[in-house]
């Protein structure tokens, strides 16, 4: 018998889910193309990582999602280990299926049946320079795709361009969190120089800020299912490293299209 899925609190999910559709889709002026392509069925989503602390993005793909397929369709999330322990939003999320980014949390939720979101490019992606904003950086990570192939699930890429403009990265600092031992007490590959509202000139984490009104678009691609599946295709590296070239690329192609389209 397949273990259950963690319980969410639905009403809380709605709520949040409405004033994303009600306010940011709007305020960005947003766009989400390519939700009839998702499939039945629990899938491993996989995005790239914008906006440092604002999760913009996330809750735009969401509502629609939402919208689209219904809410037992949302994905659980992986975060950061801090997350869950942030005043108000922390609690919040934890009731809406953010649980810690943890190879064994996703395959236990796949395996009861549930889809799953992750950002393999983390901290490292998400508050990178702002002159990279058009760059997809994994950064080498390849759980996800361990992880897919564990589980025998699709891939369901995620494209997304216009979070980073919400503020300004100077640069990311990645000496400095070294130099500071923030990989060992935080888990953080950067410690950025940042400008954002109203928090102005930055350096370190960037608390929540409030967003510039960027346009963000968002295309859902096409699922990608791989040929071999199960604990031997994701102990295979080479299979392993070619499966991720696969999602990355097509992730680095979206968003430069999406970056063309938007005229940056």
């Amino acid at each position: 018998m397949p273990p259950a899925l963690p319980a969410r609190d639905r009403a809380l999910m709605e709520t949040l889910l409405v004033q994303a559709e009600r306010r940011l889709v709007p305020y960005h002026r947003a766009l989400v193309r390519g939700l009839e392509g998702v499939p039945a069925g629990p899938v491993l989503y996989v995005g790239n990582h914008s906006g440092a602390t604002y999760s913009g993005d996330t809750w735009i793909f969401a509502a629609r999602l939402w919208r689209a397929h219904g809410l037992d369709a949302l994905p659980y999330g992986l975060a950061h280990d801090l997350v869950p322990h942030l005043p108000v939003i922390g609690p919040a999320l934890t009731r809406c299926g953010v649980v810690p980014a943890r190879p064994e949390a996703a395959a236990e939720l796949l395996a009861a049946g549930g889809s799953v979101m992750v950002y393999p490019g983390g901290d490292r992606e998400a508050m990178r320079r702002s002159a990279l904003r058009n760059v997809v950086d994994f950064g080498g990570r390849r759980g996800f795709i361990r992880t897919a192939l564990a589980a025998g699930v699709p891939i369901v890429p995620i494209a997304a361009v216009g979070a980073h403009d919400t503020l300004h990265i100077f640069h990311d600092l990645p000496g400095l969190a070294r130099l500071l031992g923030m990989d060992r007490r935080l888990r953080m590959k950067v410690w950025p120089l940042s400008f954002s509202i109203p928090w102005g000139l930055t350096l370190g984490p960037i608390p929540p800020y409030l967003p510039l009104p960027a346009r963000i678009r968002i295309d859902v691609l096409p699922p990608i299912r791989f040929e071999r599946a199960g604990a031997a295709a994701a102990a295979d590296e080479s299979y392993v490293v070619a499966c991720a070239a696969t999602v990355e690329d097509a992730i680095r192609a979206a968003v430069g299209r999406l970056a063309a389209e938007m005229g940056r």
